[in-house]
């Protein structure tokens, strides 16, 4: 017949207890988002949460994965930062040539509406090819972040944390993304024992 040893006792009640702790902070929190989503998470999953959370593992791949979307949220908004450089650098261009182009209707007058009609039409131009490439980088852009969120999503669901699965559904990514929240405050807050 199995008898507990003393040490393993006192692992189960401090494993029991740190679970208690966990459970009491995600209630907290969870009292602290909007009231559609309070009512989104049954004490059940906030139980197997904590649960969840006994293990450190849950902690470093969430550290881990925010990271990761850290470092994508910097190369995007870097790219889009060089792509309004390039704007601004086509557009400075072409205003010396503008410029360039009527100085030299100063000794062809006769040339000047022309000139400004194809000045317009320069302009035009290019503020078209301008929004364009905006709203391509735009689509891009969050192409890229949805994948990001996919790929925790699928991380955090084979890694066994509870509430988390694959989905596109606003309302489920919004309670996805205050169950991460959760796991950063408790990891910051919550003392290991």
């Amino acid at each position: 017949m199995y008898m507990p040893t003393p040490i393993a006792e006192c692992q189960k009640t401090e494993r029991q207890s740190k679970q208690y702790i966990l459970l009491t902070e995600l209630q907290k929190m969870t009292r602290e988002i909007p009231l559609n989503f309070q009512q989104r998470i049954p004490c059940s999953l906030l139980s197997s949460l904590a649960s969840s959370l006994l293990d450190e593992t849950v902690f470093e791949i969430v550290l881990h994965l925010k990271e990761i979307q850290q470092m994508t949220e910097r190369k995007l908004m870097e790219q889009r930062a060089n792509l309004h450089k390039s704007h601004k650098a086509q557009k400075i261009d072409m205003q010396k040539k503008q410029e360039e182009a009527l100085n030299a209707c100063v000794a062809r007058p006769h040339n000047l509406p022309l000139v400004k009609k194809q000045i317009e039409e320069e302009t035009q131009a290019l503020e078209v090819k301008i929004k364009d490439e905006v709203q391509k980088m735009d689509e891009r852009i969050v192409l890229e972040l949805d994948s990001c969120v996919s790929d925790q999503q699928s991380t955090l669901e084979k890694a066994g944390v509870p509430g988390f699965y694959q989905t596109t559904n606003p309302l489920d990514v919004r309670l996805q993304m205050y169950l991460l929240q959760f796991i950063y405050k408790l990891h910051d807050g919550i003392p290991n024992s």
